[in-house]
């Protein structure tokens, strides 16, 4: 059994910066024994849109940024003997898996050994008819629902039998967060799978770990509140794991950003629905007991995490059309730009409202109200005190099925030009493919998970 492992997270999502590994790949160097390299970067929205890059051509479907993330890590970690787990799989893992290899051999470590954890995509095994009766936050989906994708979230079980098989670098599709922390741990300490305190101890730690520089104070930095030294050189969190599940969350030195108390007390309660009874599909994690104790710079020992038996059930997320977001802007400035940005919502939500009646627009004025406002411009019809000049742009937007309606939406914008008040410009547009998600249980009983490993030539 390992006596301690050290496990980095490089990145939170899937637009993170691809320079983050690289001060993580040093500091696990430094150490003997077990050391892991993480990559958490399927969000909702990215799986669904991953499917539907797949739909369009079968090679595709991994994360997009997944060359821009691993091409750096890659040869490095190989060479430290630093295994890689990530979720950047998406909707095509062996896809993924055979890219990895391939820019492994140009690296010069084509000896890595990839294994491929797959069987989320429930759509391989799940009839239209089951999704029809789906029970999806609260409302059934229609009789016949337009699908994009649907993914339940498998747990550590699978990454640990992966790298048990000897895999170095271990791609997955939709995982719970944790997991791909809790597998490693579960490998290298042979923890036993109804060792609810220590699986919940290495929950706890995929938590801290799974959002990247959130925790070494990233998203925490709030200037003259929060101050965070170094965001320009951010450092990402590495976990420094015991037997016992105990750890102690750091970042490699001489980064920027910082590990303590406060940094690690968000962390642990972001997305968070019960501190008592934090659902998962490897254990169910109580943090009410949790303890931080500082216990040198920014290094923060964690202890008192507990657990218990693993739900029935898996969470899955299902993603279906969600009609077409039409957007357009304008800009008005100099004297008088907020009554002629008044007088462009006024004439353009009056137009629509005869040319196409069952049309939801939302206006904003970007820089009076655009976060706070609601759909129906109440904040902003009651005017804001003191504002009449200034630089202005005003946002129109509407969700629709009807690509009629969105389009005539966008002409309208661009019709005021001419048509509007006066010194409109800076007009763009655009229409979005839009698509919509919610969540449900499954019986753990109809998601297998797989394991594969790639062959080499």
């Amino acid at each position: 059994m390992a006596q301690q492992v050290w496990i980095g997270a490089a990145a939170g999502f899937a637009g993170d910066r691809p320079d983050s590994s690289g001060p993580l790949i040093e500091a696990l160097a430094r150490h003997d024994g077990p050391r892991f390299l993480i990559f958490e970067t399927l969000a909702e929205r990215t799986l669904a849109l991953a499917q539907l890059d797949r739909l369009a051509d079968p090679a595709r479907g991994e994360v997009p940024a997944l060359k821009r993330l691993l091409w750096p890590a890659l040869a490095p970690c190989a060479a430290a003997g630093i295994k890689i787990i990530g979720n950047f799989g998406g909707a095509n893992p062996f896809g993924a898996a055979a890219k990895i290899q391939a820019w492994a051999t140009e690296l010069g470590c084509a000896d890595l050994k990839i294994a491929i954890v797959s069987g989320d995509d429930m759509r391989d095994t799940f009839a239209p008819a089951d999704f029809a009766r789906m029970e999806i936050d609260g409302a059934l989906l229609s009789s016949e629902p337009a699908i994009i994708s649907a993914n339940a979230y498998l747990g550590a079980d699978a990454i640990a039998e992966a790298l048990d098989r000897g895999a170095d670098v271990v791609v997955t599709g939709r995982v719970a967060d944790p997991a791909l922390v809790l597998g490693p741990l579960k490998y290298s300490f042979g923890w036993a799978d109804d060792d609810w305190d220590r699986l919940a101890a290495g929950i706890l730690a995929g938590h801290l770990l799974e959002c990247g520089s959130q925790v070494t104070g990233g998203y925490f930095a709030d200037p003259g509140v929060k101050d965070v030294p170094g965001m320009d050189v951010l450092g990402y969190p590495i976990a420094e794991v015991d037997p016992d599940g105990m750890f102690t969350i750091t970042k490699p030195a001489g980064t920027g950003g910082l590990v303590d108390r406060r940094t690690v007390t968000e962390q642990i309660l972001y997305e968070i629905h019960d501190p008592a009874a934090y659902l998962t599909p490897d254990a169910i994690l109580d943090l009410t007991q949790v303890e931080l104790t500082e216990v040198g710079p920014d290094r923060i020992r964690v202890t008192g995490a507990s657990g218990r038996a693993r739900p029935e059930t898996l969470k899955a997320t299902v993603c279906f059309d969600g009609g077409l977001l039409a957007e357009a802007e304008i800009s008005y400035a100099g004297p008088n730009a907020k009554s002629r940005a008044a007088l462009a919502i006024e004439t353009v939500t009056k137009r629509l409202a005869f040319l196409h009646p069952s049309l939801h627009v939302r206006a904003d004025v970007i820089g009076i109200v655009s976060v706070f406002g609601d759909t129906s411009g109440s904040l902003l019809s009651a005017g804001i005190p003191g504002v009449r000049d200034g630089d202005l742009r005003v946002r129109f937007a509407a969700e629709t099925a009807d690509r009629a309606a969105a389009e005539c939406l966008l002409d309208e914008v661009e019709a005021l030009y001419c048509a509007g008040p006066a010194g409109g410009g800076g007009v763009r547009k655009r229409l979005t493919p839009r698509l919509s998600s919610a969540s449900c249980l499954v019986d753990r009983k109809r998601v297998t998970p797989q394991i594969s490993l790639l062959e080499t030539a």
